[in-house]
């Protein structure tokens, strides 16, 4: 994720992440700041992506900001319902460092309310993990947000594992025995292929809880959620298709039934 970029500095990034400006991000950084146009992002309250309109404003004059630094906030409106979130920001030019200091509402207002939808396949404990992990980051709490994140994952393993259990021929040894890698791929016919193909992530949780900075748990901390998300989106997917095979065949039932019925009657 480019931090710089737009949407996810607004709306994506928790606050107080500071990111080092270089000659390399320079022409970001002044994109970023000098913003105007509209940007397609997910409304809580309406439940679904619209699109908001970006202002910006600065306690100096921009050229300034640049140079010197100061607060700079963004309102953004939806141009659907007229309803404003407000971010603000700040800029240490001495340290070259940039950061989102506050916005009302919180990250984690905007990413919760898109969660729930996953409410079909997580049981409710897993979804009050996944809240968490975003309500911690958004709070500038890298590490703890992994750590939820990981059991977010282990969870998703280990109802894969309960489901091989039953397949005939299954061996629990050498599944006991196996790193979370080798398990992935004894499960790997159910489990989603993103995961499969992607079971590094669960490396990538293990070293963010156990070696990682806190900065760096929030500069990874999207990716790794998006990850996940991609997961979950496999899995209701499936489950919308089942269900929708399974709503089917019992109207294909309850009308055969019918119809037979209808001919005994004559």
């Amino acid at each position: 994720m480019n931090n710089l970029d737009a949407k996810a500095f607004l709306f994506e990034l928790p606050i107080y992440t500071p990111i080092k400006i270089t000659d390399e991000n320079r022409s970001d950084f002044n994109k970023l700041i000098s913003f105007r146009g509209n940007i397609d992002y997910f409304n809580p309250g309406l439940g679904e992506n619209t699109t908001y309109n970006i202002t910006i404003a600065y306690s100096v004059h921009v050229s300034e900001f640049t140079s010197y630094g100061g607060l700079g906030s963004a309102i953004a409106k939806c141009v659907r319902t007229s309803q404003e979130f407000t971010f603000y920001y700040f800029y240490d030019d001495e340290n070259r460092v940039f950061m989102k200091v506050g916005q009302h509402p919180s990250v984690a207002y905007f990413h919760i309310s898109q969660v729930k939808q996953y409410n079909k396949i997580l049981s409710r404990d897993k979804l009050k993990e996944f809240t968490r992990a975003i309500g911690l980051a958004a709070n500038g709490v890298g590490i703890g947000s992994f750590v939820y994140l990981r059991r977010i994952f282990e969870g998703l393993i280990e109802e894969a594992h309960t489901i091989a259990k039953a397949d005939q021929g299954w061996d629990e040894e050498p599944y006991s025995r196996a790193r979370m890698a080798d398990k992935i791929e004894l499960l790997r016919a159910h489990l989603p292929a993103f995961l499969v193909e992607n079971k590094a992530l669960y490396g990538i949780l293990s070293v963010g809880v156990h070696a990682l900075k806190e900065e760096d748990c929030l500069a990874y901390f999207e990716t790794v959620k998006v990850g996940i998300e991609l997961i979950l989106d496999e899995k209701l997917e499936a489950f919308e298709k089942q269900k929708k095979i399974d709503d089917a065949k019992q109207k294909l039932a309850d009308l055969t039934n019918k119809i037979n019925a209808g001919s005994k009657l004559k």
